[in-house]
């Protein structure tokens, strides 16, 4: 029996322990960022606290030598007053230029942190390899840069002041109990009251607040999905079911932030009633102390304007604490992906070939994961510098992943892969561009020549449409290129890689938006090229294959055959059949 009543205490006191970990850790790391800055705003808060207490010597000296004996003697003498006003104005000064330095330099701190810990975010997704982030929800990398990032920074806010609480504590209860020691006692018994209230609160919280902000993350990851395949969407008609999955995310989102709210609004509401409460039993005490003659009205006026001041500091440290839950839940968010350690790049791995070759793959095999069924199995080919490759295979053979392969996006499970200037630029079949002009999308922040740029677009036949803007290469595309068709954008797309100048281009079914005039001068542009360009295309469309110098014909995972179209096409039946398919699909279509 003694087990099972112990066991809760030994519980909560591991739960205690952690949070005490979680808390001090979290505040360690942050101030790692800029531990100048916040010195500087705890010691405008130190200023602050040390003004407060002696702003009371203040409100004494004014209410015993220069108000009561207005009253009692129907003047003032001129020097006391000059005094008490110096005394005053003095300290007053000095507390807001305490106040400014410690708002002022906990703000910057404050930014300067999200800052640096939204930089540190960046450049470790950006350093993940592209098989990471297909593995990652964008919407949750965007909430962990921004949403948690500004969340667990949240604390450094009100933490300079509630580091000199402590100080101001301290002077203030030394100097209570000098003033007065029965109403000293009274005054200091609530600081562990409102300690033992924030412990609590924070015991409360910090569930609420973990819950809060999976929530967000979730949110934004389904808000951003949602939005990206808006298309898809409407096209469907799907947007009541859209609605009701947001919907759900949301309510779950709410029902966590309101918990957290009620939660706060008790804690708030004892914080606001114990003080008051304390207020009435110093007044009625003092009153007595007064009429006994054992303290003066000037010290019973300075008693109780020193607690009031008090108070607030108090409901800081309550402030602070409220705050370490939830900054305690979006740094796990951000410590999660920094202490996620980096993928190895897979084009790292790529090496160069000899002379005369422009990719050469040596019994190269992939699989997703050590569970799944290979994807390619042992594939092994050699293509010539310069040379146009067509790779055809049933849909799901392992085109792209081998071009992937290539690519160095994938990392082969086995075997090695060669790539002329260990480097290939690939366009993928869905085009990417950005909403700046057409020269940006080809450069991509590069400086390049107008003759480079001029050059890439020539070769990607892409020219004349670009020349027939009003703006040219200067035109502003819009989100995604939305202001050009389907064809323009692949054009674009394949300028931009042609314009990295590698010698080794990947284009995953690119061609396939583009008409069979335009296909075949993009192809034979390439094949021309000064620049010696080793092309090898993903297709299906026959008019492609048949421009190619060589075709690699895969099946299941593995290339089963090699050779020129028409050479395929008489030895090869299941090669024919495929090719026969691909005719009647496009007929299908073109009807």
């Amino acid at each position: 029996m003694s087990v099972n009543t112990e066991a809760p205490d030994v519980v909560e006191e591991a739960r205690e322990q952690s949070r005490l970990r979680t808390g001090v850790r979290l505040v360690r790391d942050l101030l790692k960022f800029h531990p100048r800055l916040f010195a500087i705003a705890v010691a405008g808060a130190s200023l602050y606290a040390v003004c407060t207490v002696a702003s009371s010597f203040g409100v004494a000296f004014l209410v015993d030598r220069v108000i009561l004996p207005r009253f009692e003697a129907g003047h003032i003498d001129g020097g006391v007053y000059l005094t008490g006003a110096i005394i005053v104005i003095g300290i007053g000064v000095l507390r807001a230029f305490g106040v400014v330095v410690r708002r002022s330099f906990a703000g910057i701190s404050n930014w300067r942190t999200v800052e640096s810990l939204t930089m540190l975010l960046v450049r470790q997704i950006m350093s993940q390899p592209s098989i990471w982030h297909k593995k990652r929800m964008t919407g949750d990398l965007v909430a962990r840069v921004g949403v948690d990032s500004d969340a667990a920074a949240e604390v450094l806010g009100p933490l300079p002041f509630s580091t000199s609480v402590v100080l101001l504590v301290f002077l203030t209860g030394g100097w209570l109990i000098v003033i007065d020691i029965p109403l000293g006692l009274i005054a200091i018994s609530v600081i562990p009251v409102l300690l033992l209230l924030n412990v609590g609160y924070q015991r409360r919280i910090d569930q609420h607040y973990d819950t809060a902000q999976h929530e967000l993350g979730a949110l934004s990851s389904a808000v951003h999905e949602s939005f990206d395949g808006v298309m898809v969407v409407k096209a469907f008609g799907a947007e009541d079911r859209e609605t009701q999955r947001l919907s759900l995310i949301s309510t779950r989102l709410k029902d966590a932030r309101v918990r957290a709210v009620t939660a706060r609004s008790t804690f708030e509401a004892l914080l606001d009633g114990v003080p008051s409460l304390v207020n009435i039993l110093l007044l009625v005490v003092g009153a007595m102390r007064i009429e006994s003659k054992d303290m003066t009205v000037g010290e019973l006026t300075s008693f109780i304007y020193l607690f009031t001041l008090l108070i607030f500091p108090l409901r800081i440290i309550g402030y602070v604490l409220s705050s370490v839950p939830h900054s305690a839940s979006g740094y796990k968010r951000v410590r999660e992906i920094l202490d996620e350690p980096v993928v190895s790049d897979p084009s790292l791995l790529i090496i160069d070939t000899p002379n005369g070759v422009g990719i050469a793959l040596e019994n190269v095999s992939f699989s997703f994961d050590t569970s799944s069924a290979r994807v390619l199995d042992s594939v092994s080919c050699r293509i010539g510098s310069g040379k146009t490759v067509v790779i055809v295979g049933a849909t799901g053979s392992g085109k792209s992943t081998l071009l992937a392969i290539m690519a160095g996006l994938l990392q082969p499970s086995t075997g090695r892969v060669a790539v002329q200037g260990k480097h290939a630029s690939i366009v993928f079949q869905e085009p990417f561009l950005f909403s700046g002009t057409i020269e940006y999308n080809i450069c991509l922040g590069r400086q390049l020549s107008e003759e480079a740029i001029a050059e890439a677009l020539y070769l990607s036949a892409s020219d004349s449409f670009v020349a027939e803007l009003v703006d040219g290469t200067q035109t502003i595309i819009g989100e995604r290129g939305i202001s050009l068709s389907g064809g323009q954008r692949q054009r674009i797309s394949l300028a931009r890689a042609i314009a990295q100048g590698a010698h080794v281009l990947l284009l995953d079914d690119t061609t396939s938006a583009l008409d069979t005039v335009t296909e075949s001068v993009v192809i034979e542009r390439l094949r021309n090229s000064s620049q010696s360009v080793t092309t090898v295309v993903v297709a299906s469309r026959p008019s492609t294959i048949a421009l190619a110098d060589e075709v690699l014909f895969i099946e299941d995972g593995k290339i089963t055959d090699h050779g020129a179209h028409s050479a395929l096409m008489l030895i090869n039946d299941n090669y024919r059949t495929l090719m026969q398919s691909f005719e009647h699909d496009r007929n299908e279509g073109d009807s």
